[in-house]
């Protein structure tokens, strides 16, 4: 699919007099960035929610690139493109639940900047600078703020932690966005990454082809094609963020041999519509990005007007699974608030289920069974030279330490003490229905 078969951007009247060679120069599309209400202004007319929310001191920071900007639709106030990007006062309330680290991503930073969440990789936080800036942003507690910024002593820290953490195979590069950061930077870390044997994957999660296209140039993919295996997720929400220029950045990178995904958030009044993701889905697939997740929005401060009922992203799967492509259904997760990782919804298709027959349906609710085998030999553990050697990390192996036989039982934090309610000096006998007091030399094991 030819990247002319999307629409152009159309420059906003302030930029039509811009030179192209300035257009699509990325360090000037950073550097013209819109920020107050009076540059706004020059673009769009701003409702009363929107002036009130830029001249509140302490608001998560605001900026947009021209190219970005220009692609709102100055004469629709709920336009998808600028309800992600220009705030409202709805994000000065409060709301149940809200959070400033909703992930609790700092519980588990055993450096600044590192997220050490899942057994086998990590999160690596190497700026907080975006292009722009989401106002659903999950870090909005350190995003944006130049003072937070991430040193080069950090990156010691963080990548001498992953030298004598052996058993992490894959980094993704976070932020903030790290193709904001210097091209002489960016190229350093890449660098220092692939020099530790043990990590084989490098990821980046970035924003950046959407808001600033100009920056994917030949010679950055250049940069990247050194690093592989090197995957990069992108984040679009909305069809109308995908032009002529985005194809051909994806283009670009996909030439280059980096496979691409899509990240995208659940946004009421942008994308909480079956036949808005369905666009947005097949869209994507179309310039070869493959949808990966659709989230939950996270209840994070500043973003409750954003919310949906987490139903709502159950019936847009619905719509999306056996209506279009199976490359083009993301998986549909709520990031557990308080550090429990991703956690995948999804309709339910398994109907019920015996010892010898599972009954499904599909999604026009045709309903069949599947026999189950009357014979099977279980795969032995024991004799599987993969099984022997797996490399969890202990107290990480969650339900599937359960399915293969490790463990008998998971207990939350505290259980023993919480169920200990004699205080380690009562239990009920099995010979009787009653409490009888045990302790030192009872002869009995507590």
């Amino acid at each position: 699919m030819s990247p002319a078969s999307f629409p152009k951007n159309k420059r906003a009247p302030l930029y039509r007099d811009v030179p192209d060679e300035k257009w699509n120069d990325w360090r000037w599309q950073l550097s013209n960035r819109l920020n107050t209400a009076e540059e706004f202004e020059k673009v769009l007319p701003l409702t009363e929610s929107e002036r009130k929310a830029l001249s509140t001191s302490g608001l998560f920071r605001v900026d947009i690139t021209p190219y970005f900007a220009s692609l709102i639709d100055p004469a629709d106030p709920h336009d998808p493109i600028r309800r992600q990007v220009v705030p409202l006062a709805d994000e000065i309330a409060p709301f149940t639940g809200m959070m400033e680290d909703s992930l609790a991503e700092d519980r588990h930073s055993p450096v600044p900047g590192l997220v050490h969440r899942y057994p086998d990789r990590v999160l690596m936080l190497v700026t907080t600078q975006c292009a722009s800036y989401c106002r659903y942003c999950t870090r909005s507690r350190i995003v944006g703020d130049p003072s937070a910024t991430f040193s080069r002593a950090e990156f010691e820290m963080q990548l001498e932690y992953l030298k004598r953490t052996p058993q992490v195979r894959d980094v993704l590069l976070s932020g903030g966005d790290p193709l904001t950061l210097a091209p002489k930077l960016l190229d350093e870390l890449l660098g220092r990454l692939r020099e530790i044997e043990h990590i084989e994957i490098i990821r980046i999660g970035s924003r950046v082809p959407v808001f600033l296209p100009q920056r994917i140039t030949p010679e950055f993919c250049d940069t990247l094609a050194k690093y592989h295996p090197l995957w990069m997720n992108i984040h679009v929400n909305h069809p109308n963020e995908i032009t002529a220029e985005l194809a051909e950045a994806c283009d670009r990178l996909s030439r280059a041999g980096v496979p691409l995904g899509n990240q995208s958030v659940l946004l009421a009044g942008i994308n909480d519509c079956v036949h808005i993701q369905r666009k947005l889905v097949q869209d994507l697939v179309r310039i070869r990005v493959r949808p990966y997740y659709l989230y939950q929005c996270d209840l994070v401060e500043g973003a409750g007007h954003f919310r949906t009922p987490v139903a709502k992203g159950i019936e847009i799967i619905e719509g999306l699974r056996g209506h279009t492509s199976g490359y083009a259904v993301p998986t549909y997760v709520v990031d557990a608030p308080g550090g429990g990782g991703k956690i995948p919804v999804m309709p339910n298709y398994l109907v019920s289920m015996s010892d010898h027959k599972i009954i499904l349906r599909n999604y026009e609710g045709y309903i069949t069974t599947y026999e189950e085998p009357i014979t099977y030999q279980p795969h032995d553990p024991k004799t599987c030279a993969y099984c022997r050697n797996k490399r969890s990390e202990p107290g990480q192996s969650g339900v599937t330490g359960l399915l293969d036989g490790d463990e008998m039982f998971i207990k939350p934090e505290h259980f023993d003490e919480l169920h200990n309610r004699g205080g380690g000096q009562h239990r009920l006998r099995a010979d009787s229905d009653k409490w009888k007091p045990l302790g030192i030399g009872s002869g009995e094991e507590l």
